[in-house]
């Protein structure tokens, strides 16, 4: 088995591990605290953002870290990371040290762009973008099963079982991870050329971080009222809401090998007018679950949904590697899922705020207005580049 393989093997695992709580945290915390229905959504809302809010921040340090003494050493701390986080969870019924929990996990995670920055070591610059897509595909993989089997474990056992599993599993990655991933060593430390953590950034970057936060926003808003929108709105048991919630991984696994070869040869001008079309159909999508009553028709949009998804996110990953050195790939990386992170804080807070004020069954409107936003900044992104090529070009 090769060591690209045994690293898609290792996110699918990881991140499924991760997933498995992912649409249950409203309910958990519905359950534990007496809340008031606008003290719910504020406690959904940093259950949700916080983590993405310390990884924001840390996320691209431990990258630049990665640079200097090698990226497998974070794909283990981050690991051993998220088990110990799992395991403090399923031990404490206290809604405060959930959160605080929740908020550590974000700050000691990174394992997405840990295994990124290690896998476009192994690779050659033009096979990177196919990787960035192949890594997603696990990520996805994981997060159909993942939900699934947390729904079930959830129903079967509690909230409990389902953080205790989750553990065991990136425990267990983590052992494999030791074992079958060869150390690569850091190109930082070798004597040659500037220091890759304070030479400047690529200058196409900033416009395709701006990008990563927009598209990222809109698929993290959901997350913060979905499991109490299939309870109360759709009327289905937690197993289904795993199912519902995993349709939108499903549809970006199927769909993002296809994304990634039309993508592959197409200068990025043409992806980025292709992200803007893509962004105008995921408000068309995310339309039909707000009008949907119907569970199949419900969950047939949230894999098209995901269809779309798979030509966002990895797209600019992808994109984003291409534009750096091998030295950068940490860094440039790092500041990606920390932009990422940046964006699931904007949707995350967006959805709490929403939820506070906004009818649970009217939600899925405030995520399709989200959409019609990121879609007109990204025009605004293409334009803004534009202008500056004709100004560096003398065009006029």
């Amino acid at each position: 088995m090769t060591t690209t393989r045994w690293l898609f093997a290792l996110q699918l695992v990881a991140m499924g591990a991760m997933e498995m709580s992912g649409p249950f945290w409203l309910l958990h915390l519905r359950r534990l605290g007496d809340l008031s229905p606008h003290a719910l959504a504020w406690v959904s809302g940093l259950a949700y953002a916080g983590p993405m809010a310390m990884a924001m921040c840390t996320t691209p340090w431990w990258g630049r870290l990665g640079d200097r003494v090698g990226h497998k050493p974070m794909l283990l701390r981050a690991l051993l990371a998220l088990a110990a986080t799992q395991w403090w969870i399923a031990a404490t019924d206290s809604v405060a040290v959930i959160l605080l929990v929740r908020l550590l996990q974000g700050a000691l995670a990174g394992y997405i762009a840990a295994a990124q920055a290690y896998g476009a070591r192994l690779v050659a610059r033009e096979a990177r973008g196919a990787l960035m897509a192949q890594l997603q595909v696990a990520t996805a993989i994981g997060s159909v099963a993942g939900p699934v089997l947390g729904g079930w474990l959830f129903d079967a056992w509690g909230f409990a079982s389902v953080n205790v599993w989750a553990g065991a599993a990136c425990l267990l990655c983590a052992a494999l991870a030791a074992i079958v991933l060869p150390p690569v060593a850091p190109l930082s430390t070798q004597p040659a050329g500037p220091r890759s953590d304070k030479a400047p950034l690529p200058a196409g970057v900033a416009g395709l971080l701006l990008g990563i936060v927009l598209v990222q926003a809109g698929k993290m808003m959901p997350q913060t009222f979905f499991g109490l929108y299939a309870d109360d709105v759709l009327h289905v048991s937690n197993r289904v809401t795993g199912l519902c919630y995993a349709g939108t991984a499903l549809g970006l696994c199927v769909a993002a090998p296809f994304w990634a070869r039309r993508f592959a040869r197409l200068a990025r001008a043409g992806v980025l007018a292709h992200v803007e079309w893509i962004l105008w159909a995921c408000v068309a999508i995310v339309a039909v679950q707000a009008l949907a009553t119907n569970v199949v028709l419900f969950v047939l949009a949230r894999v098209l949904w995901g269809v779309c998804l798979a030509a966002l996110l990895p797209v600019f990953y992808g994109l984003l590697s291409r534009e750096a050195d091998d030295t950068q790939q940490g860094r440039v990386l790092g500041a990606g899922n920390g932009a990422a992170k940046a964006g699931a804080l904007a949707g995350a807070g967006a959805g709490g705020l929403a939820l506070a004020w906004v009818p649970l069954s009217a939600m899925f409107w405030t995520v399709a207005l989200l959409y019609a936003v990121a879609a007109v900044g990204m025009r605004a992104i293409r334009t803004t580049r534009y202008h500056t090529i004709q100004t560096t070009t003398g065009i006029s």
